[in-house]
């Protein structure tokens, strides 16, 4: 790669060509003097993106094998929540991995290359998965939250909505409809030279580079501000109708085993939807800046504040990958059946864990817990 393509302009002209889907990485540019914040950023991505991996992968699949259980998978909120961890487990695959064997290692590594993906059929393959995941992780949780406000808000309608053939249906519905709409990325995409380089990166069509950039600003307002929209108005509808049903049965004092795993999973799905928007919020903001500074006409007057956005949009990026390795271990703190399904995962040859089983078996559990 010859000194011009290594420029400062050129790095900043890649990463605006490429927007969010930021493939090019600085590491195969070594004369160029980076800002501090770039570096660190670079380094911070590298080094804890495989931590988010290994226990991001570890905790969704035991989240799936405890919601699958015998007793869990009863539950439709356990539909949900296991569809959650599945739609997890492949984002963390095709979106967190092979960003970061694109970006992250050859950070640590320049000699490090992993080529294979800038493949034709494998990256309009891992592309769509990636998509796919990341969506339909976003919907699960939108889907769950409206269920809940169905069964919380609207008790009338419960019986008929929150069953778990019907989450079941919903889910399907949500995997067809996505897989459908996500098909325009593999057909818009493939393996090209980037401007200024004679690097073949996998990337958006040339050709068709601003109605993919419309395309893609779509996808990205429909896994961030339409569902922090919904969730926050459900859920800001669900809590004040729990605080007026307390406020007016304060004075009952009878506890039911069904009645402390709705308490348990509205919970849940008030922690999820909370953190869900915490999470990817920092990452939305610095896109959205990092956006307007792009398209400015002035683009020299912004190459400070760009550089500081891209090192900020990389912090951000590792934050935004919590989404898909945090759910574990917000069941685990506030889901007391979670804890104690996955006790028995661990545990269930001995005598207690077998009397349990045993008694859980002729035990009736709700088929819903609304």
């Amino acid at each position: 790669m010859s000194e011009s393509d290594c420029s400062h302009d050129g790095v900043r002209d890649v990463l605006q060509v490429l927007q969010v889907n930021i493939t090019f990485n600085s590491s195969q540019c070594p004369q160029v003097l980076q800002p501090k914040i770039v570096t660190h950023s670079q380094y911070f991505y590298s080094y804890f993106t495989p931590v988010i991996l290994m226990i991001g992968l570890t905790g969704n699949l035991l989240s799936l094998r405890v919601f699958l259980s015998k007793n869990m998978r009863k539950l439709s909120a356990s539909t949900y929540l296991a569809a959650l961890s599945t739609s997890d487990i492949l984002a963390l695959i095709f979106y967190v991995l092979v960003d970061w064997l694109k970006r992250g290692l050859p950070a640590l590594n320049p000699d490090l290359q992993v080529t294979f993906l800038e493949t034709n059929v494998t990256c309009q393959a891992f592309l769509y998965l990636s998509y796919l995941s990341r969506f339909l992780s976003a919907w699960f949780i939108v889907s769950f939250t409206a269920e809940r406000y169905i069964g919380v808000c609207l008790p009338l309608q419960r019986k008929n909505i929150c069953g778990k053939r019907f989450s079941q249906k919903i889910i399907c519905t949500l995997v067809v409809c996505s897989a459908c709409i996500m098909m325009y990325k593999p057909f818009l995409s493939g393996v090209y030279q980037i401007n200024h380089t004679k690097v073949k990166m996998c990337t958006r069509d040339p050709e068709l580079s601003f109605p993919v950039f419309i395309l893609d600003s779509i996808y990205a307002v429909l896994i961030t501000f339409i569902p922090f929209i919904i969730i926050t108005v459900l859920n800001t509808l669900i809590m004040r109708k729990l605080f007026l049903r307390n406020k007016k049965h304060r004075s009952i004092k009878i506890i039911t085993e069904e009645s402390i795993i709705k308490l348990e999973f509205t919970i849940i799905l008030l922690v999820i939807s909370f953190v869900f928007i915490a999470l990817n919020l920092p990452f939305f903001c610095v896109w959205c800046r990092q956006f307007l500074l792009s398209v400015s006409a002035t683009m020299n007057e912004h190459a400070r504040d760009f550089d500081n956005m891209h090192g900020l949009l990389l912090i951000t990026r590792v934050i935004f990958y919590l989404n898909y390795c945090v759910n574990f271990f917000l069941y685990s703190v506030t889901g007391a059946y979670f804890r104690k399904e996955l006790r028995i995962l661990f545990f269930y040859k001995s005598p207690a864990m077998k009397d349990y089983r045993r008694y859980s078996h002729y035990t009736t559990t709700p088929n819903s817990w609304v």
